[in-house]
Order: C-alpha cells, then sequence, then structure tokens
C-alpha cells in the first residue's frame, strides 16, 4: 500500500472511530462494503451493515451481501424499503434516487433511533460529488456520513484498498440498482425490474462481465464493455435468441459500449435539483 493510500486508510479507520454504534447502508458493491468491512474491522460487533432487498436490488447482489456479511463476520440485517410503493419513485422522474434514498434513510433512521445506534454511513466517494446524484440530498436531509468522501477516496481508492485488504468483491464490477436501467419518464414496476434483471443474468450466464441491459420498452438496449464487444458479436444469435425470451421483441447492441450513468448523457448540466438561490 502506497503513503498516500494508507494516510487514506487511517483516515478511514479514524472517521468511522468517532462513533460508538453505526449502521452502514450496505448494497454489495465494493464502495459500502468498503464502509462496512472496516466498520467492522474498527467496531466489531458495535457495526451491523442492513440491505434493502427491495425489487430495485439484484436478488445476486442481496445473496452477495448475505455470503460477505458471513465470510467477514459482520453484523447483518435484511430489509426491505417500500420505494415501489411512492407514486413519485414508479414514475421515474430524473431525482427518482432521492425518493428511493429517502425510504432507505427512513427506515435506518429508525433502526438508530430504536436500537441505539449513533451514525448512518453510506458508500459515497469523492468521485460520486461531481455527478448527477439526488439521493446525496436524500443523504443530507437525514445527516448521513459519507467516511470514504470525508477521507478523500476515489473510486481508485476503494478498489485499491479492497484488494489490499483481500476484499472478496473487490473487483466486482460496477452496479447500481436496477432502476436506473429505465430512461426517465419511463414508469418503473415489479415485473419491469425483474424482466430486467432476467435480461442480465441471461448476459452474465453468457459469461460477460461489465453490461447494462437499458429497457426502451419493446427494445432491450445492451451497453457491454467494449473489451467484450467483439465476444458480443460473435454471440449475437444466442444473445438475441436469450434476450427476446425474457420479453424484448427487440435487442440493441449499444457500440459506445458500457457507461455507468449513461441515461444522465446530456442531463448533468441542465437539471437544477436546488431551486435557484
Amino acid at each position: 500500500m502506497n503513503p498516500e493510500l494508507a494516510s487514506k486508510y487511517d483516515a478511514l479507520r479514524a472517521h468511522i472511530q468517532r462513533f460508538d454504534r453505526v449502521l452502514v447502508a450496505f448494497s454489495g458493491g465494493v464502495d459500502s462494503s468498503l464502509v462496512a468491512f472496516v466498520a467492522a474491522e474498527v467496531l466489531g460487533p458495535s457495526a451491523m451493515a442492513v440491505t434493502s432487498g427491495s425489487k430495485s436490488l439484484k436478488r445476486s447482489d442481496l445473496s452477495l451481501t448475505l455470503d460477505l456479511a458471513e465470510r467477514w463476520q459482520m453484523q447483518h440485517r435484511v430489509i426491505v424499503t417500500d420505494e415501489l410503493s411512492k407514486t413519485d419513485y414508479r414514475k421515474n422522474p430524473v431525482n427518482r434516487c432521492f425518493f428511493c434514498k429517502t425510504s432507505l434513510y427512513e427506515s435506518l433512521k429508525t433502526i438508530a433511533d430504536e436500537e441505539g445506534f449513533d451514525a448512518i454511513l453510506n458508500g459515497t466517494n469523492v468521485d460520486d460529488l461531481g455527478d448527477h446524484r439526488p439521493g446525496l440530498i436524500a443523504a443530507d436531509d437525514f445527516s448521513i456520513v459519507s467516511p470514504l468522501a470525508d477521507a478523500g477516496f476515489t473510486k481508485a481508492d476503494i478498489r485499491a484498498l479492497a484488494n489490499h485488504l483481500g476484499m472478496e468483491n473487490a473487483d466486482k464490477p460496477q452496479a447500481a440498482c436496477l432502476s436506473s436501467r429505465f430512461p426517465y419518464g419511463s414508469h418503473i414496476d415489479e415485473e419491469r425490474l425483474a424482466q430486467v434483471e432476467a435480461a442480465e443474468d441471461a448476459l452474465a450466464e453468457l459469461g460477460f462481465r461489465q453490461f447494462r441491459v437499458r429497457h426502451h420498452e419493446e427494445v432491450a438496449r445492451l451497453e457491454i464493455d467494449v473489451s467484450e464487444l467483439d465476444h458480443a458479436f460473435a454471440q449475437r444469435d444466442v444473445i438475441q435468441d436469450r434476450i427476446r425470451e425474457v420479453g424484448y421483441r427487440y435487442v440493441a447492441l449499444d457500440l459506445g459500449g458500457f457507461r455507468s450513468g449513461s441515461l444522465n448523457e446530456g442531463l448533468i448540466n441542465v437539471v437544477q435539483i436546488h431551486e435557484p438561490s
């Protein structure tokens, strides 16, 4: 570990050690996993990871959280949040994440208040701060602590430290909730989430690693990492059959490849989350 990363690791531990008992919002992604891992390392049983098992989380990621918690001997609880019952969430506006995170943080705050936890931690890092992330507003509303951002961690730092610590999911591909596969304004419900998940499960079974299935009603637009595009083209007939099996009529391969947050393209400079002062 280089001196800069070691210093950030020390700062991360110190930020968490400020508290006696913490909850960690834990999705199974490497960011929240690092926070949960270090919180358990620093606070032991006084840290508890909490995962929302709602339908917007892939079942494979839910299973991963259970496996990691057991491997790392972390306190862990699975809850089900209510975002799919909210009209504002199902309509999928540009600030959809605000409603989702509000549901999550309301549930976590209830646990914290009832069971005596001092703080709720998330996996936000400094690279997240410049993107279109309405969920950060919800985090501010509930005074959520972001120890990775506070300690200056970038996504590259997180991967590097996770590898150094031997975390099993250190190289896990980027993930996001299934609702992020729908263009803003395209409504979300449990059936449509399941369709996207089934399509992405098919790609995983075919050996692809970094990808998204973007839901455009009858069209599944596949974003596959550019390093895997040749393989995708060679497997195009199999891919088309598998994706059609889950209910899509057309299957399109995006030649731009995988881009995290591609549905935000052209949006960041025009959307206002706060009213201008």
